[in-house]
């Protein structure tokens, strides 16, 4: 985190060593994720919480689309204590993990919903993120029902990404690339 400049507080680096910890343990018994390693998981955490050294501020609230192992949202939970996030995730095992970890790490700010994102009640999020899920003009679809005015998206996308965001001219798009990740960050997803 130091070499990437990510300033954390010593209480959330606690929480997302204990997070790497006990994911690599169910990791070996649930197979949750394909980070199968302590290293490769602390580079899913990194990836996961780049993006707070060009977001501007934290997000009120926050809705994780697929959230999977918890990758990014339980990492953005976690770095946004104050940020009242829902972890929209279908696949049960994974789900588990989710309240499990949620619980063990006492994130208030957390709540799971074991379902697909297109049976969510309706409600507007400040920033609507997701990663490995499908394409962008998928997400977006799947977003509408959640966007308001001033309603950020971030996806975490791959190589693909550059022939998704044709056609996005209407939005405010600014797409940051790290390493093979490329963060397409729009920000006012009204326009879309």
């Amino acid at each position: 985190m130091e070499r990437a400049e990510i300033p954390l507080a010593s209480t959330t680096v606690e929480k997302l060593d204990a997070f790497a910890e006990n994911l690599t343990e169910w990791n070996r018994i649930h197979n949750l994720t394909g980070a199968k390693t302590r290293d490769a998981i602390n580079m899913q955490i990194l990836d996961s919480i780049y993006p707070l050294t060009f977001l501007e501020a934290a997000p009120k609230n926050l809705l994780d689309i697929g959230s999977g192992a918890g990758f990014p949202g339980l990492i953005l939970a976690i770095a946004w204590p104050d940020t009242q996030t829902t972890l929209c995730e279908p696949l049960h095992k994974r789900a588990a993990f989710l309240r499990f970890i949620a619980r063990k790490l006492h994130l208030e700010n957390v709540t799971v919903e074991n379902r697909r994102v297109e049976t969510l009640p309706a409600r507007p999020y400040a920033l609507i993120t997701s990663r490995a899920v499908t394409e962008t003009s998928a997400l977006i679809d799947w977003s509408r029902p959640f966007i308001a005015e001033e309603t950020q998206l971030l996806f975490y996308k791959g190589e693909q990404v550059f022939d998704e965001i044709e056609g996005l001219g209407a939005c405010d798009i600014e797409l940051i690339s790290r390493n093979k990740r490329n963060y397409l960050w729009i920000k006012d997803a009204s326009k879309c």
